[in-house]
């Protein structure tokens, strides 16, 4: 019987502003919120990361940007950017209590509000698949709290003006996207889907 792929070791490589995001008790981390990068690959992805996107604030706060706090690439590399008892940003709504996963995929990368680009078309190779299947299990003996799981698409789902035809309305997200395959990673994490028929509680 073939063995599987031993999975990649942690890759821990904090942003420059991690220190600057709100702390908080990992006791607070019930939900994991799978991304994907929308863009080619994972250098183009930390580049993103880095940016400064929220002006320093008087009490020294502030400074920081949008990213996920582990990134999964396409081989099974995990890369960790922001600590879980840090709130990143990467969700509207759910940051304080959710942990971010971005996985490297082009999604609709270059055109993403584009009506006429809006497939989401490149399949997520079983070494990544496999991988995050991994972290989630560690997440979830690291995160005693952690009992639920969305798409980014499930939780933010606004519309928005097509950068092509405003008059025509496009999801501001669909990452993780069609081709991300929820029935393979629900039956082997035993966390609960939200947003998909469920709500998560507050309690």
């Amino acid at each position: 019987m073939p063995t599987k792929p031993r999975p990649h070791a942690l890759q821990v490589s904090p942003l420059a502003y991690e220190g600057r995001l709100d702390a908080r008790p990992l006791s607070q981390v019930d939900l994991v919120v799978i991304h994907c990068t929308e863009l080619p690959d994972l250098a183009t992805a930390r580049e993103y990361g880095e940016r400064v996107l929220y002006a320093e604030r008087t009490d020294g706060s502030g400074g920081t940007g949008n990213s996920g706090h582990y990134y999964v690439d396409r081989n099974g590399a995990c890369h960790r950017f922001v600590a879980p008892d840090r709130v990143a940003h990467h969700v509207r709504g759910y940051n304080p209590r959710s942990i971010g996963i971005e996985l490297v995929n082009a999604g609709r990368w270059p055109h993403w509000l584009d009506s006429r680009h809006q497939a989401m078309e490149e399949a997520y190779p079983d070494a990544q698949i496999e991988a995050l299947v991994v972290l989630l299990n560690a997440l979830r003996t690291e995160l005693p709290s952690l009992r639920h799981i969305a798409g980014h698409e499930d939780l933010d789902t606004a519309m928005v003006p097509a950068s092509d035809d405003p008059k025509i309305l496009v999801p501001r997200k669909r990452d993780p996207g069609p081709m991300f395959p929820w029935q393979r990673v629900l039956a082997e994490v035993p966390l609960q889907p939200v947003g998909r028929g469920h709500a998560p509680d507050d309690s």
